[in-house]
């Protein structure tokens, strides 16, 4: 039996039992932070029962000590005055501070800033909150930290908030920066910047960037269009805006319904509101379904347009339609000042109320909206009203508030209250504006302040307040009323002295000053002053000028104005078309307009045109019976119709229906009054009218004073007319060549020589050259009615007079006027050697 032996290796390595060494394994965590959701905004609400006030808020944790980085988070919890706030909790302590207080210090102390991702979310809190200065502050701060780094974002958001302030040079300024900390900017970046010059209405500017954002190869988007649109449409710049939105459609960038607002908008801040109509029509045909800033426009649009039906059909159908484009503060701000602009004050408050109603809260435009109804009407007391209500809701006036305000004062003849919240204006650190100077001038200057308004005038230029036509132009109608031509010439010389040019409005009222003075020949140099300056004369002019002829008995005058406003093709101002204004008042109440006092003025000098006096009479009292306040302007239409129709007692009986109701007589009352005493010969009542204009004789108009010395001169009252001239020249000063005319017309009808040479001297202490015609008829005198002798020593005046003509102007034209005391004193001394 073969045995077999296993043959053992040569080297025989044996196992060392050695102890196994420990081994060290290094486990990597990855740590999780314990604040899940740094970055969710959590929406919070605070609510305080005791002020009955509630606050919503977002808050936003941000990175804290605990997500810190090792070495940082050991440093943090050494030092005591680190805080661990939340990045909320930091934008509110920043905004507790003024902006020139030590902002570092706090944002020093939190423990965030060592967590680099914590900065975007800070600047993008900030600038939600638009505060500019705390912003800038943050900003520098987060730039000289170790661990900032430059980022698109938080530029693009810098450069935003400047945008909404209207910084655009700091903007600028931005873009520049970035680029040399190396951020590149992209499609963002370049529409804020678009945006930022598009705010400040340089679309120009606008363009030149779009071109450099082609060139970097970036493609504009349709944000970047509609921002370049906007810019443009905000100028009312609209056929620029076509052209881009053209440009935008070549380019594959189609229009959304943002886009189509703009350009509505655009056509609406450029006057085109018949061409919004059609883009409007154009966009109802594309089946673009409108939102609500889109009905907002169209409302405004056709406002503008007089289509007030049409505006209230579509806001109607928005109410109706809540779930599409529901109504909001801009719609029933909008449908306010459409019925502010016809004076219906109700149906604006009314509107107002539904708002409230309906559960939106009134800003301060809506009740600035509510406030310049009352005020256009001259309702003081509702006005003072809403502007209580709107300071008890929490709103601070603004100027357009105060200014309001201050015109409901002036319409309703309180210049002295107008001045009060001018003053209040000031302490409330409200600083007046031109149409604030403009309201109080006309306030001053429409109730016979002259003195005041003009010195307001200059205060207004002292506050750096430059005047305007328009301030010229109330100053020039004051004169007027006041009866001081002097005035009147050195408001136009300071008009002349700032450059300010004249239109049509203060051409008219210019002239319409000078002819209530009795100044026709400045009036005519006037007129042919505006033509040289190639201002258009209006239906106004020519109204002014023909009526103030007739005063003067120019008539031929006034008949070549006539002829040269036709040649013109002027519309007449009144075409006599009493039918078609009736049609249009029966109308206007079946369509339920409620017509205001203007409306009914409009029909009372319509029926007085047209002499029919019971039609008058019948609006009249439908005015009462609708409480329709009438005014004094109402009230002399009326009256004129009655005397046209021979109806001088009823104009009597208005008269004193006025005095019961305090409504003021103006110039046009007392001249019916006048022309009614003289039909019925009351010369009782007559007295009693001149002892109302005593106190006002200075701002009565000539021609009412010259017609008052008629009534008295041509009925034989000579007495009674002298001793009113020398009341009229006691209290004016002086007269005009006009009234001294009508004296010498009434003495030449009674056969009074001797007063007749009397007036004719007190011309010439006056200064107010005789012409040809007066010493034909003091030739006509001599002749008739004195003897030989005396006809002798009136044809001695007269040559006396011929000689000394040239010398008897000149003096006076270089002499002052003779005063009341000398007037008086001649006319004793001419008694006597009589």
């Amino acid at each position: 039996m073969a045995t077999l032996y296993h043959q053992l290796p040569l080297f025989h390595r044996r196992k060392r039992s050695h102890p196994s060494p420990n081994i060290i394994t290094s486990t990597i965590h990855c740590s999780k932070l314990k604040n899940s959701d740094p970055y969710k905004e959590n929406k919070q609400a605070q609510v305080d029962y005791d002020a009955g006030t509630h606050r919503l808020h977002t808050a936003i944790s941000g990175l804290r000590k605990s997500d810190l980085p090792k070495r940082n988070r050991l440093r943090v919890e050494g030092d005591r005055f680190q805080k661990d706030w939340s990045l909320s909790e930091v934008v509110d302590r920043v905004l507790k501070l003024h902006h020139w207080e030590d902002i570092e210090s706090v944002l020093n102390r939190w423990a965030g800033r060592f967590a680099r991702k914590n900065f975007p979310l800070l600047i993008k809190e900030m600038t939600n909150t638009g505060s500019i200065e705390h912003s800038i502050q943050v900003f520098n701060w987060m730039k000289n930290q170790k661990n900032y780094c430059a980022r698109n974002d938080i530029y693009n958001m810098m450069i935003r908030l400047h945008a909404r302030h209207n910084r655009v040079d700091q903007a600028r300024g931005l873009f520049f920066e970035m680029q040399k900390w190396r951020c590149k900017p992209d499609g963002e970046t370049y529409n804020s910047l678009i945006h930022a010059h598009g705010r400040a209405g340089q679309w120009r500017w606008g363009m030149n960037i779009m071109e450099d954002m082609l060139c970097a190869a970036i493609p504009p988007s349709r944000s970047t269009y509609n921002n370049l649109i906007n810019a443009c449409g905000s100028n009312g710049n609209w056929r620029e805006a076509l052209k881009l939105c053209k440009k935008m459609t070549d380019n594959g960038v189609g229009p959304d319904l943002v886009t189509h607002n703009i350009i509505l908008s655009a056509y609406k801040t450029g006057s085109q509101y018949a061409k919004a109509l059609s883009y409007f029509e154009l966009m109802k045909s594309t089946h673009v379904r409108p939102d609500t800033t889109t009905l907002n426009i169209l409302i405004h649009c056709l406002a503008k347009l007089g289509n007030y039906e049409e505006a209230i059909k579509v806001f109607n159908a928005m109410r109706q339609k809540r779930s599409e484009c529901s109504p909001d503060i801009v719609t029933y701000t909008s449908i306010m000042h459409m019925y502010s602009s016809c004076g219906q004050v109700e149906n604006c408050h009314s509107v107002f109320n539904t708002m409230v109603a309906g559960g939106l809260k009134p800003n301060i435009v809506s009740y600035n909206a509510l406030l310049g109804a009352y005020a256009s009407l001259g309702l003081s007391e509702e006005a003072s009203s809403v502007f209580s209500d709107m300071k008890q809701n929490g709103f601070c006036p603004d100027v357009v508030s105060f200014t309001s305000l201050l015109n409901a004062f002036g319409r309703s003849e309180q210049p002295w209250k107008a001045k009060e919240v001018f003053d209040l204006m000031r302490k409330n650190n409200c600083k007046p504006n031109l149409v604030t100077y403009n309201a109080l001038i006309d306030a001053y200057g429409s109730n016979g302040f002259l003195a005041e308004a003009v010195d307001l005038l200059r205060e207004m230029e002292q506050a750096g307040v430059q005047p305007n036509v328009v301030s010229i132009s109330t100053l020039l109608a004051a004169c007027g009323r006041c009866c001081q031509h002097v005035k009147i010439d050195s408001v136009l010389k300071a008009a002349k002295l700032r450059g300010i040019k004249l239109n049509t409005i203060a051409y008219n009222s210019a002239i319409g000053s000078y002819m209530n003075v009795g100044e026709y020949e400045k009036a005519l140099g006037l007129y042919g002053n505006m033509r040289e300056k190639r201002v258009k004369p209006d239906s106004v002019t020519y109204n002014i000028l023909i009526s103030g002829c007739c005063k003067m008995s120019k008539y031929s005058e006034a008949l070549e104005f006539l002829v040269e406003m036709k040649d013109m093709n002027i519309p007449l101002s009144k075409e006599g078309q009493l039918v078609e204004a009736e049609s249009m008042f029966n109308m206007m109440k079946e369509d339920g307009l409620q017509p205001d006092v203007i409306a009914y003025t409009a029909m009372l000098h319509a029926y007085s045109v047209s002499e029919h006096w019971e039609e008058a009479l019948a609006v009249f009292q439908e005015m009462e019976l609708n409480n329709v306040q009438p005014d004094s302007v109402a009230c002399a239409a009326l009256m004129r119709a009655f005397n046209r129709g021979s109806q001088p007692g009823k104009a009597l009986l208005l008269a004193e229906l006025m005095r019961e109701k305090d409504i003021p007589y103006i110039d046009a009352v007392l001249f019916e009054m006048v022309s009614a005493c003289t039909i019925l010969r009351e010369w009782k009542t007559l007295t009693e009218v001149i002892e109302i204009m005593g106190t006002s004789l200075p701002r009565i108009s000539v021609g009412t004073l010259n017609h008052l010395l008629h009534s008295f001169g041509k009925v034989g009252k000579i007495d009674a007319m002298m001793k009113l001239f020398l009341k009229i020249v006691s209290s004016c000063g002086e007269a005009d060549s006009t009234t001294y005319a009508v004296l010498l017309k009434n003495l030449l009808a009674a056969g009074n020589w001797r007063k007749y040479i009397e007036v004719m001297q007190w011309m010439d202490g006056a200064g107010v050259p005789h012409s040809a015609q007066m010493y034909k008829d003091l030739l006509f005198l001599a002749q008739t009615s004195s003897g030989t002798m005396n006809a002798a020593a009136i044809r001695q005046r007269l040559e006396s007079w011929k000689r000394n003509y040239g010398h008897s102007t000149a003096k006076g034209k270089n002499n002052p006027p003779l005063h009341t005391n000398a007037l008086i004193s001649s006319t004793n001394a001419s008694g006597a050697k009589s």
